[in-house]
């Protein structure tokens, strides 16, 4: 088989291999939360947030703001989970390590849920604060 032929196979889109990789995607979507209780907490304050933004007509950009820092939040929770199976599969034993790993990646969570929640206030109390006005 020539470099072009190749190639041109590498190219041609692989229905299973596709289909496998979402089928893959939702089972750690459903794995994780059905197991991570932090994971579903974050998800309910989203969807908070998202009707809050509906309620106070967040302008667009102020909703990709939030859009883009909710999905990260997700997202770091979902890293987190894998890294704490990976380091369970690796030692079921007390290990100062692995209990760092664990550490370190649950406060990574924490900081950018912490830093997100702060850019939330920063967008959401002045429009709090005007609504309140207008109410009085």
């Amino acid at each position: 088989m020539s470099v072009k032929s190749k190639e041109k196979n590498n190219l041609k889109l692989n229905k299973k291999r596709l289909r496998n990789s979402f089928k893959y995607a939702f089972n750690g979507i459903t794995s994780a939360y059905k197991d991570e209780q932090n994971l579903r907490i974050h998800t309910v304050f989203a969807i908070v947030v998202l009707i809050v933004g509906f309620i106070l007509k967040l302008s667009k950009l102020e909703f990709i703001i939030c859009l883009i820092l909710i999905g990260l939040v997700l997202m770091a929770e979902f890293f987190n989970t894998a890294i704490e199976n990976a380091v369970d599969l690796v030692t079921l034993e007390k290990n100062p390590y692995a209990k760092i790993a664990k550490d370190t990646a649950a406060a990574g969570v924490l900081v950018f849920a912490m830093i997100s929640a702060v850019v939330g206030l920063i967008i959401f109390i002045p429009k709090i604060i005007v609504l309140i006005g207008e109410l009085l």
